[in-house]
């Protein structure tokens, strides 16, 4: 179970850029859809002081039974993904000021070995935000076929297919996998030397795939409209380009209609973090946040 030294291991990105974004007031109303150990909600709520009618969202039930000790009673908290999340509160007819969704991995997920979703500590081939379900990692590194693996690796690692392929045939060469370092090894020892870790980005598309994460954000992204007041304010935050490409195309259609549409963009350009939140906290580095308002 994690406990408060979680608050001090999780350091919420673009921080300040969300604030400014999103503008909380007293009395405003806020949703957001991935809470983790609430870095990004416990500054906003200071400000808003609105904790009736707020509503925090996760499907990491060690993240939700944090959150319901740290935050007031009156704060809804919900213990399942932000798709269906979402379908409830629409169903009461909830509306909100401010909604925010930051679509990365929390650093407790990726720092408690256990989870199985760092290729720098070891741990069980797991990945399962929500570990409710069956599918693991495991599943898929030792079960799914060379031509499944090698197409994960190409399409949400975004690997060369070629390279794909090969790390996929060594992946089944060496089964069964045991665990996150053996996995991180396989691809090492196929891996020439680069500024970030070679098994990023095999880690990153079984861990897509594992939690279902870009579908949930495609079924997710036309609904956020109708949960936002006139003028509500929305911040998303992505941390690769398959994320950022479908927030990116969302926002454009969404905005594309005149006085019609149903969202007006704020910032044309994606914000990056600043040179001095990236000393403090590297994994920073691929965030970008884009806000949009309601129409």
């Amino acid at each position: 179970m994690y406990n408060k030294d979680m608050e001090k291991l999780h350091i919420p990105v673009l921080l300040s850029e969300v604030l400014a974004g999103l503008d909380p007031k007293p009395g405003k109303s806020y949703l957001d859809l991935t809470a983790g150990f609430g870095g990004h909600a416990r500054e906003i709520l200071d400000v808003t002081q609105q904790f009736k009618g707020s509503v925090l969202i996760d499907r990491d039930e060690f993240a939700a039974n944090y959150l319901k000790h740290e935050f007031p009673s009156s704060v809804r908290i919900m213990n399942t993904d932000f798709y269906s999340a979402m379908l409830q509160l629409l169903q009461c007819g909830m509306t909100f000021d401010m909604i925010l969704a930051d679509f990365g991995v929390s650093s407790p997920q990726l720092d408690e070995g256990r989870r199985g979703f760092s290729y720098q500590t070891d741990g069980p081939l797991d990945m399962r935000m929500d570990t409710r379900q069956k599918l693991t990692a495991d599943d898929i590194i030792n079960h799914y076929s060379e031509r499944e693996l090698a197409n994960i690796l190409a399409t949400y690692g975004e690997e060369p297919v070629g390279r794909a392929r090969m790390l996929a045939r060594e992946i089944v060469h060496h089964r069964p996998v045991k665990s996150t370092k053996e996995l991180a090894d396989i691809v090492l020892s196929k891996s020439r030397y680069s500024r970030t870790h070679p098994a990023a980005r095999v880690f990153q598309a079984i861990r897509i795939v594992v939690n279902g994460e870009l579908e949930e954000i495609e079924k997710t992204l036309p609904l956020l409209p109708d949960l936002l007041n006139k003028n509500g304010r929305l911040g998303l935050i992505t941390f690769h380009s398959l994320e950022d490409r479908l927030v990116k195309d969302f926002f454009k259609e969404a905005s594309s209609f005149g006085e019609e549409s149903k969202l007006e963009i704020i910032n044309k350009k994606p914000i990056t973090a600043a040179q001095v939140e990236l000393v403090i906290n590297p994994r920073a580095r691929s965030a970008k946040l884009r806000l949009a308002k309601r129409n």
